[in-house]
């Protein structure tokens, strides 16, 4: 993975968090929350009932069950994967910003139809599901800005771009109920 770049961003500091082997997977996914993603990007763990894991299993449990031997290089992937999370984040002011000065970039709500009707960033272009190569076809550093409801959706689309070479993507921290609390507490709100 290449990290989008930092200069124009700004980015919270990713903190290490501790992990250990013997750290369950709840207290993993705890402390880095797009864990599960990254291990199954890169191990293929965690995203089906074939290949998954208990709450309670221990790192080292589940990497001794899928048969990856190195557990501290499981670690550390886990913590450069949330380094990489935090500096594809980017807080809902900042887009706020990009879009008064007029800057040129996509700003694309990945969430389906029926939830973009509940509430929605004006800004923001729905995705369009049926024609995902008018994104794949972009060039690799269009700057683009993923959102969703709370920031979680937003950025496992982000990191699907980065790994299929996009440069400068980035997923926006909180979604819509993060441009509620920074930008516009007019947008409506739903559970979901």
């Amino acid at each position: 993975f290449q990290p989008p770049p930092t200069s124009t961003v700004t980015t919270q500091q990713a903190t290490a968090p501790r992990i250990t082997p013997d750290m369950t997977m709840a207290a993993l996914l705890q402390a880095i929350p797009s864990a599960q993603r990254a291990l199954f990007q890169r191990y293929h763990v965690g995203g089906c009932s074939s290949c998954g894991f208990q709450p309670t299993d221990t790192l080292a449990k589940v990497c001794k069950d899928h048969n990856i031997l190195d557990v501290n290089e499981v670690i550390k992937f886990l913590h450069a994967s949330h380094e990489l999370d935090a500096q594809m984040s980017v807080e809902p002011r900042e887009v706020k910003s990009w879009l008064d000065k007029g800057e040129n970039f996509r700003f694309i709500d990945v969430r389906p139809p029926h939830e973009i009707r509940l509430g929605a960033i004006a800004q923001a272009e729905p995705l369009d599901y049926d024609d995902s190569d008018q994104y794949m076809n972009l060039p690799k550093d269009t700057k683009i800005v993923f959102t969703c409801k709370s920031g979680a959706r937003s950025m496992d689309v982000a990191a699907y771009f980065i790994g299929h070479g996009f440069k400068n993507v980035f997923s926006m921290k909180g979604g819509l109920d993060g441009w509620r609390a920074q930008v516009d507490p007019s947008v409506p709100n739903y559970r979901g």
